[in-house]
């Protein structure tokens, strides 16, 4: 290992489940603009939703499988998820969020990781070939979508609509066989109504570490039909 490698690796931010940084109002979680300011506040900062690559190491091992899969990060933010999956082996990722500010942040904090990309993009469009994407994974980031002042029984017809769009992408990129793993805390009454799609499969496993329960959607993508 080259000295610059060893200086990245040990200066690798530690993943923090801090909510200290919460916004005022959940509807901000909805605005580029908050993403943006609150990406160049954080420059060297890290952020993990939910859950981190420790404590989903089990979901991923059984779900993902080989160590080659095409990984798609969604929204990844400054989140250590896939500088970890890459350490432990999974170097096919491509991360993408809609900030330009973190994209760039973490483009030049994994330099050391060399395989793995950092691309700006919106989930909701996604400038990917058809089936070119073994898993896709969301943590967060249609929760993000899915903040909105209202009645969460009745989402407004813009919150489906978003939703939908990162939805249909992600089936559109899904290779056959391929997986869709959100993890959330949106519990399943509130959240299959935006999965159900007659192209994959849908199973829901529960995340329990003696506190909150972690939802994890799976949607598995079927062969196609000829």
């Amino acid at each position: 290992m080259d000295s610059a490698t060893s200086q990245a690796k040990s200066a690798a931010p530690v993943a923090t489940t801090d909510l200290k940084v919460l916004p005022a109002d959940n509807v901000e979680y909805g605005s580029y603009e908050y993403w943006q300011q609150r990406y160049t506040r954080e420059t060297d900062e890290t952020f993990d939703w939910f859950k981190t690559y420790k404590d989903l190491t089990p979901l991923f091992d059984k779900h993902i499988g080989s160590k080659a899969a095409r990984i798609l990060m969604l929204g990844c933010g400054n989140s250590t998820l896939s500088g970890d999956m890459y350490e432990a082996g999974y170097p096919n990722i491509i991360n993408i969020d809609y900030s330009d500010v973190v994209i760039e942040q973490m483009r030049h904090r994994t330099a050391h990781q060399p395989e793995m990309t950092w691309e700006v993009m919106d989930v909701r469009n996604l400038a990917l070939k058809n089936e070119s994407i073994d898993v896709a994974v969301d943590k967060g980031t249609l929760d993000a979508l899915m903040c909105e002042k209202g009645d969460v029984w009745e989402p407004s017809s813009e919150l489906c609509e978003n939703v939908a769009s990162e939805v249909n992408e992600v089936d559109r990129v899904l290779a056959p066989g391929g997986k869709f793993i959100w993890i959330t805390f949106g519990q399943p009454h509130f959240c299959k109504r935006h999965l159900l799609r007659d192209s994959w499969d849908l199973e829901v496993e529960r995340l329990n570490d003696g506190g909150f329960d972690y939802f994890v959607y799976i949607m598995t993508k079927k062969p196609a039909s000829h």
